[in-house]
């Protein structure tokens, strides 16, 4: 079924070839949610006990999670039968004896310098070039109030905590951001005292559950959370759920076409990720949940994914929920052309300082493959009823802008080439594997 082809040009860059497709069917499994996969790494690493994940995420990030626990003294075992057994320091690290390498996980650097901002010793964490330029005083300063030493290279990594007793404090988050909401409740699960984190908006809610998953007791009200200092985890077993980010690919795949038929096996259904099912609604996407169940807090169930012979509509996206779909929102942008009435994005900024300025690369692949867009600081217009053709993409570097315009290429005219296209490891190494396994030629 596949015509792709994969062959390496300057030096470690790869390229992907993108047929046009004529439908996509199929049922896949997708591998664990990367947030999830960071979470339960980290808190097993630090919860007394040996913790068993399955369905751990693939992707490079989270294993660079992994291998910064086993510096602080946790151990790591991977088991014949996939499993990823974590034995944890239970409350206390030891001292690593090299600088941490995050790689290009910008969830490993600001998660992990929770837990670490309590611990009594100096640390450093280090990461990719895309990774030392993404922005890191949104975590110096809320640690900074609960009695760190955190210190920056011009508000960059690496970033070196020097850990100590800390107090709880009450923080209002200037920019939503589960990933910090998620690092202040760690380094609140070590300080005296309550540690409150106020958010404008509910952002993903998976540190909290996982954090309830390992035995941590939790006030949730709107849109804050609490967390009481001095709590104790204890090693689960636990499944980590499909990556509803990953879905994203093969659920706007499947919507541009009107035979198309595709079943989603274990996907996370978490409320706070599940808004990109409300826009693919709004575009006209015909979804079905087939099965729902709860795992540790997190809900999982099977989607699927049926044609929408009228075409898709149109959309605005703002507000809330630019924050909530934050990840989506490149392949959104990407298949906005083949819509009837477009996309507008505002509201996403964040989307400049993630591993590459994502609204940049999606406006210049955009009108690379021919379509008109027009590009503002906070997101873009993409107008609707453009056929697009196929182009060189160049992915800078981003997993996501990879994975998107290969999803968009589906419906070019003729065939579309991926540069960079070896950064979809970062989040999921199968994915082009599984897009071919899905689209029919």
């Amino acid at each position: 079924m596949s015509q792709a082809k994969q062959s390496a040009i300057s030096g470690s860059t790869s390229t992907r070839l993108i047929s046009p497709a004529r439908n996509v069917l199929g049922s896949l499994r997708l591998p664990g949610d990367k947030s999830i996969s960071h979470r339960y790494a980290m808190l097993a690493g630090f919860a007394e006990g040996a913790s068993h994940l399955s369905n751990f995420s693939s992707g490079a990030d989270p294993h660079s999670t992994l291998a910064c626990m086993e510096q602080l003294g946790a151990r790591v075992e991977h088991k014949d039968d996939g499993r990823i057994a974590v034995t944890g320091c239970a409350g206390g690290f030891q001292e690593p004896k090299a600088a941490l390498d995050c790689g290009n996980s910008g969830s490993t650097m600001r998660m992990l310098a929770g837990l670490l901002a309590a611990q009594p010793f100096a640390s450093t964490l280090v990461g990719d070039e895309s990774l030392t330029r993404r922005p890191m005083e949104r975590i110096r300063a809320p640690l900074t109030a609960m009695g760190a030493h955190v210190t920056l290279t011009d508000g960059h990594a690496p970033v070196t905590i020097h850990g100590g007793p800390l107090r709880g404090v009450d923080y209002q988050t200037p920019i939503a951001s589960a990933q910090v909401k998620t690092c202040l409740l760690f380094a609140g699960l070590q300080a005296s005292g309550i540690t409150q984190v106020h958010e404008s908006v509910h952002t993903r809610d998976h540190g909290e559950l996982a954090l309830r998953a390992f035995g941590a007791h939790l006030a949730r009200s709107k849109n804050s959370v609490g967390i009481q200092g001095g709590q104790h985890l204890h090693a689960i077993d636990a499944t980590v759920p499909g990556d509803m980010s990953s879905a994203a690919f093969f659920l706007c795949a499947a919507a541009l076409f009107p035979n198309a038929n595709l079943v989603l096996d274990g996907v996370g259904m978490n409320p706070t990720r599940a808004s990109l099912l409300d826009v693919l609604r709004m575009l006209g996407v015909q979804l079905n949940v087939l099965q729902l169940s709860e795992q540790h807090s997190e809900l999982v169930g099977t989607l699927q994914v049926l044609g929408t012979p009228g075409g898709l509509v149109g959309a605005e996206i703002s507000g809330a929920l630019s924050a909530q779909l934050i990840d989506e929102l490149p392949v959104l942008a990407a298949i906005a052309p083949y819509t009837q009435k477009g996309i507008r994005i505002r509201d996403a900024g964040e989307l400049r300082v993630k591993e590459s300025d994502r609204i940049a690369l999606v406006a210049e692949n955009l009108r690379a493959m021919g379509a008109n867009v027009e590009e503002f600081e906070d997101g873009l217009d993409v107008p609707g009823g453009q056929p697009m053709h196929g182009a060189e993409i160049d992915a800078g570097g981003d997993h996501r802008i990879a994975m998107a315009f290969a999803v968009a290429a589906l419906r070019a005219n003729g065939d579309t080439q991926i540069h960079g296209a070896e950064s979809a490891a970062i989040s999921f190494p199968e994915f082009f594997d599984f897009l071919d396994r899905i689209a029919e030629r």
